[in-house]
């Protein structure tokens, strides 16, 4: 909450419980998207609006059989409906796609299951008009029943306006069953995919089965915090009379993995470095790829001799294989929650893993495979009660995405890695990504490489997509009022077409986010920052307050966004950015200030062009929706190419950022690091804004601060990153946030947070690897930014 007063009473939170009570069921309907479900006789409903502003449309339909034609029936929910719905009528066309678990594939094929038609003449329409975020509406059905929820986007195709407009966003159904089945018989999630089979293996035992090369394997964890062993061998070496199954430590080299970390591998070897397996999907992220499965000398040491295991479970089951029995097999433990501590020994905890959760594998030969329901009931594995497991094989024709899942809190619905709007172009042009807080974005790009990359950023001009930022809309008579409280600028001395760099903080001073704020006009702002926990923050702070005139809207997947930065960034965007009249072109805005636009004209592509970047250039981000992001970009890569532009991935954007002095999240600040302590101390407007949460707290703290952000200068060839310790003797007096080779200075530099004591320019200390003793790198404090530090690149 926003204040310890009003603070609830704190509880133990414990992980991978079920949130709801028994019979009581929870979908999130994304926005723009849609669930089906099946309604039975008493089953009662409700839609909550889950941040204001958000209409539910709803159409039912009496249950069918496929090919048969089912017959509306919203009568069934005392509805009658009234209007239109084209997001609906495109959702029965298969017109909606998406890869999330919740909408488009899966949706269709429920749809196709329940012989529901492809279009509907009228739907119900609910929460309509100005709703508070937590608005809702209940909902019972007389009869069994078949219900489509839309959250409907605004205009005919559903898309949000890129200067601000009402974007679809989330809402949540709530299932109250009229019947309460019992837990073991929790429904499992809907099917990914076609089945070729599945297979159901009961708590505290194991299951043999054979899949073919190209299919799916999709083990399923059915009530949570359920450990699953899975071990695989090569058929056709089985055949042979050779046993070539997972091995762990090749699997690790191969990898580049030698010491061993929870998580899962992208893909397993046996001895002889052959690719057995892949991991397609992990929705849990926690897994033990480095340990046996559990033997009966681990129970018998433990002081239960005769305690079934794993190991025993599965020489019964593929014994028939040919395979010689074993003490022990090399398994990756699926939804196990073990790591390795400082002192080098593993240890357990409480599984993460949630009802529903599973881990998704493509087999790369045909296998033999073996899943366990892990019996261990003497510890944490399994949260001390074994329960079921469920394998699903699905055929090889099957297209699924390549995610895993992503939790904005521990509270939230995970979502699947989703792709941006650019990535059709940027895939194209390398296959090394990497997972950014829910998307995929290049690490680095095919031939040129990073450095290259760097030094067109430097020289010429770079394109990289931004795209996972979070982007909220701040709507109403109290919007003002919100991001002032929320915000340490002073927001009511922003123009309109102006943007701001900021921060928001906790009460005791440490920091929420940085971001920046746009003005779109006297009562509507946009917040883009890096988490999307920023939204939730100001959603809380308006209640808090009582500003019930404002509303916090997602608007992140309406908005992509791709960074245009280098001195020739301004010559690029003014050849292909048309305003109007009434709109500064590209090369008069001013840093930090915005324009709207069209690319390709008076009747072009709508973009909003701000003159802001994170690159310590001349540069400018160019936001689109989604629907547009190909055609964006190939626009501004043919007019780059004339000026020698390359894409930037993530490496060579980082050393861009340290040299510029360019702070990021959970590396220079985090909920313990005040702005001042982060280096941006110019944040904070303590003489303009006395209203901002957390003034009081970052004022005391500024005139006793613990620690200050401040530049190093390295010698020696190896780059100190994020985490080495600074010393002078043998004490510790600070910490590297971020550090890199500067191919500029040609020097390496380093961020550090150090001791105020140390802080002075010029300071000698040390850097210290290995244990922080044994190895040590001399280093002076100098000025930062290392690179431009008056600015004048991104300001001429």
């Amino acid at each position: 909450m926003i204040s310890a007063t009003s603070a609830p009473k704190l509880r133990v939170r414990e992980p991978g419980l079920p949130r709801f009570a028994p019979g009581v069921e929870h979908y999130r309907v994304l926005g723009g998207g849609a669930v089906i479900l099946h309604l039975f006789a008493g089953d009662r409903v409700e839609v909550i609006d889950r941040e204001g502003r958000q209409p539910c449309e709803v159409a039912a339909f009496a249950p069918g059989t496929a090919g048969s034609g089912a017959k509306p029936d919203l009568a069934a929910l005392g509805l009658t409906a009234k209007q239109d719905s084209p997001g609906i009528n495109r959702l029965l066309r298969g017109e909606i796609g998406s890869d999330d678990w919740l909408a488009g594939p899966q949706v269709a094929a429920g749809l196709r299951k329940r012989g529901i038609p492809l279009g509907v003449d009228k739907v119900a329409r609910l929460l309509d008009g100005d709703t508070r975020p937590g608005d809702k509406v209940s909902l019972r059905a007389e009869r069994d029943v078949d219900v489509i929820f839309h959250a409907a986007g605004p205009g005919p195709n559903g898309d949000m306006l890129v200067d601000g407009d009402n974007p679809p966003t989330d809402l949540s159904v709530m299932v109250h069953r009229a019947t309460i089945v019992p837990a073991a018989s929790v429904p499992l999630p809907p099917e990914l995919g076609d089945l070729v089979a599945e297979y159901r293996v009961d708590a505290r035992t194991a299951r043999s089965y054979e899949v073919r090369e190209g299919q799916y394997i999709q083990i399923i964890d059915v009530q949570g915090r359920e450990c699953s062993d899975f071990v695989c061998f090569d058929a056709r070496q089985l055949q042979d009379g050779r046993e070539r199954g997972l091995d762990l430590t090749t699997t690790r080299t191969l990898t580049g993995q030698l010491y061993p970390g929870p998580g899962l591998a992208s893909k397993y070897f046996d001895l002889d470095m052959q690719p057995l397996c892949e991991v397609i999907r992990d929705t849990v992220g926690r897994h033990d790829s480095f340990g046996l499965a559990c033997t009966p000398r681990f129970y018998e040491d433990a002081g239960y001799p005769g305690h079934v295991s794993c190991s025993e479970n599965f020489n019964n089951q593929l014994d028939g294989y040919g395979l010689a029995r074993r003490p022990g097999w090399h398994a990756i433990n699926l939804f196990y929650n073990t790591g390795v501590n400082a002192a080098n020994a593993i240890f357990l905890d409480d599984p993460w893993s949630r009802p529903g959760d599973y881990v998704l594998l493509r087999a790369m030969k045909d296998l033999v495979c073996a899943s366990s329901a892990c019996p261990d009931d003497i510890d944490a594995t399994n949260a001390w009660n074994p329960t079921d497991i469920h394998v699903r094989v699905y055929a090889a024709h099957n297209t699924f995405s390549r995610a895993v899942a992503y939790r904005m809190s521990a509270e939230a619905e995970p979502r699947l890695t989703r792709e941006t709007a650019f990535h059709q172009r940027t895939s194209a042009l390398t296959r090394q990504f990497t997972e950014y807080r829910g998307f995929w974005l290049p690490n680095r790009f095919n031939n040129a490489g990073p450095q290259a990359e760097y030094w067109a950023a430097r020289e010429k001009a770079v394109v990289m997509d931004l795209s996972p930022l979070r982007k909220f809309e701040v709507l109403g008579p109290d919007a003002e009022d919100l991001l002032q409280i929320a915000c340490t600028r002073n927001i009511r001395r922003l123009a309109e077409g102006q943007v701001v760099y900021t921060a928001m903080c906790y009460p005791h001073g440490g920091m929420v986010d940085d971001g920046t704020v746009f003005r779109l006009g006297a009562e509507r702002f946009r917040w883009i920052g890096g988490d999307e926990f920023g939204g939730k923050w100001l959603r809380d702070l308006a209640e808090e307050r009582g500003l019930k005139q404002v509303w916090v809207k997602s608007a992140t997947d309406q908005l992509h966004n791709l960074a245009v930065q280098g001195p020739k960034s301004r010559d690029i965007l003014k050849e292909i950015v048309w305003t109007p009249p009434a709109r500064p072109r590209v090369d008069e805005i001013q840093w930090f200030h915005f324009t709207i636009g069209r690319i390709g004209g008076y009747n072009g592509i709508p973009v909003l062009v701000s003159r802001t970047g994170y690159s310590g250039e001349l540069g400018y981000e160019v936001f689109c929706h989604p629907k547009d992001g190909v055609a964006v970009w190939d626009a501004i890569w043919a007019e780059g190419q004339k000026h020698g532009m390359l894409p930037l991935g993530l490496e060579a954007l980082d050393m861009l950022r340290i040299e510029a002095g360019l702070v990021f999240a959970n590396y220079e600040f985090n909920d313990q690091t005040d702005p001042y302590e982060a280096g941006i101390g110019f944040t904070v407007a303590a003489k303009g804004n006395e209203e901002f949460v957390g003034r009081e707290a970052i004022l005391k703290r500024k005139e006793n601060p613990r620690h200050v952000l401040v530049g190093l200068e390295i010698d020696g060839a190896e780059v100190c990153g994020h985490g080495s310790c600074v010393h002078v003797g043998r004490a510790q007096i600070g910490v590297v946030t971020s550090g890199c080779r500067s191919p500029v200075l040609n020097k390496n530099i380093a961020l550090c947070r150090i001791d105020p004591a140390y802080a002075a320019i010029g300071t000698e200390v040390e850097i210290g690897r290995l244990d922080g003793q044994q190895k040590r790198y001399p280093a002076r404090v100098v000025r930062f930014p290392f690179y431009d530090p008056d600015k004048l690149k991104p300001r001429s």
